[in-house]
């Protein structure tokens, strides 16, 4: 799966962020913060719009975020893939055939090696680096890793997307609807 003419994953906290990307012609979309007891409902939405939506399975209030979870997930509710921190997560998902995006918070050196180990183990299809402002750490994961990466967080300005893009991240993941709108406009 590719997101070359996606370079911006719209990624929705709230319900109301979620229906102004029913309106955008994003076709993947991440969907952040929710509860265990919407999440079905969310997909169905947004299956019907159209779109492949990417559950953040760390984000889901009430439902704890181990393989089992990731099972029910993948077998009840179906997105189109799941967002985790956990290793097992990912690679349950792996093993039901969804889109698989492994989040890495970038602390300190020690930590990213660590990390570099786990990519080895899990081999997600995608790796979301956090935070996404620091291009030359961008570079560094897709090379060493061979791993497409989304860049995320601290992503606030047009100048902040085009340096990540710039940096080899195959997409960038973001919750800031005017840069929603923006980069709609150009894909």
């Amino acid at each position: 799966m590719t997101f070359t003419n996606q370079r911006i994953l719209p990624a929705a906290r709230k319900v109301k962020d979620l229906e102004k990307l029913m309106k955008l012609s994003y076709e993947h979309i991440v969907i952040l913060d929710t509860h265990i007891s919407q999440i079905s409902s969310i997909v169905q939405l947004a299956k019907s719009h159209g779109k492949k939506p990417l559950l953040h399975a760390d984000l889901i209030e009430g439902l704890k975020n181990d393989e089992y979870a990731a099972e029910y997930l993948c077998q009840v509710v179906k997105p189109a893939g799941i967002v985790s921190t956990r290793a097992g997560v990912i690679a349950k998902t792996k093993q039901n055939g969804l889109l698989a995006i492994q989040r890495l918070f970038l602390l300190d050196t020690n930590a990213l090696e660590k990390s570099y180990a786990m990519f080895k183990r899990t081999q997600p299809d995608y790796i979301e680096v956090l935070p996404g402002v620091i291009p030359h750490m961008i570079t560094e994961v897709s090379e060493r890793t061979g791993i497409p990466v989304f860049a995320g967080g601290l992503i606030r300005t047009v100048n902040d997307v085009e340096q990540a893009i710039a940096a080899g991240a195959s997409a960038v993941t973001t919750s800031n609807v005017e840069l929603w709108k923006h980069f709609e406009q150009k894909e």
